[in-house]
């Protein structure tokens, strides 16, 4: 079994603040990690088409953890290595308290040409569903939820203080990250899982995947989805500007990313 760090990385708000605006600083380290013999492994609360659409075209194609914790899929040859689903019962109580408070969110799937089911009047922000493309379909949700595997629940691009009565609502069913959103300013994200599953929980199915057993985890995140990430790593590198949460458990605060602040990781292999 092979053995030595392994480099473990969010991409909204830790590699770059948008997709289209990665520092260039940032780009050359990731280049320059991915061309070594250090593992890089994404966890990230995107979607899987979502992590690949930007990285695709940087030549920057790694194993990825999605759906922050959800499904592991090396992206070069999209083989899918994990996969944890909600149990049935468990997706149907977070819909259900989703429309107690008057929303109607996004159900993430595995479909060979679908990974996000909408209802007829879905709540999220026009910009999230303008994203998500051909990605999306309209379908009904209280029998997906009942009846196939459903990996996520979001909401993007929505007020904090409506986000955050759905969070309460749910608190106990499932796990909740609640958010600033980074492609819609001003307003927030919410992302829900199973209980017990994370970012950590993929990086594990990775290390069995692989045969790789890291002497050193080195992790970089920025959110309340990268808490548990954080935690269990060997060393933390956090940007500025983090979550809170987040900032907590930094072994060592970062510059931003739009400062190029990912390449700060150097320093540290």
């Amino acid at each position: 079994m092979a053995a030595g760090d392994l480099v473990v990385t969010d991409l909204d708000g830790t590699l770059w603040h948008l997709e289209n605006e990665i520092h260039p600083t940032a780009l050359a380290a990731l280049r320059q990690v991915v061309a070594s013999s250090t593992p890089l492994l994404v966890a990230t609360g995107r979607r899987r088409g979502a992590t690949l659409r930007p990285l695709g075209p940087l030549g920057v194609l790694p194993p990825a953890v999605v759906l922050n914790g959800a499904i592991g899929v090396d992206l070069a040859t999209q083989k899918r290595f994990h996969a944890e689903p909600f149990i049935p019962d468990h997706a149907v109580a977070v819909l259900t308290a989703f429309r107690d408070v008057g929303l109607d969110p996004c159900l993430y799937v595995e479909e060979p040409d679908c990974e996000v089911v909408v209802s007829a009047a879905p709540s999220t922000s026009r910009h999230h569903l303008e994203s998500l493309a051909d990605a999306v379909r309209t379908g009904d949700l209280d029998r997906l939820a009942r009846d196939e595997p459903v990996f996520m629940f979001s909401l993007i691009g929505l007020p904090h203080g409506q986000l955050a009565a759905a969070a309460e609502q749910i608190a106990g069913l499932a796990e909740t990250h609640l958010d600033r959103s980074f492609d819609v300013p001003g307003t927030a994200t919410i992302t829900v899982a199973p209980l017990g599953r994370s970012k950590w929980k993929g990086v594990q199915a990775w290390c069995r995947y692989a045969g790789f057993s890291p002497k050193r985890v080195i992790a970089l995140g920025d959110g309340p989805n990268d808490v548990e990430l954080l935690s269990r790593a060997d060393l933390s590198l956090v940007p500025e500007g983090a979550h809170p949460a987040a900032l907590k458990l930094a072994d060592h605060v970062i510059p931003k990313p739009n400062e190029g602040g990912w390449a700060a990781l150097l320093d540290h292999l």
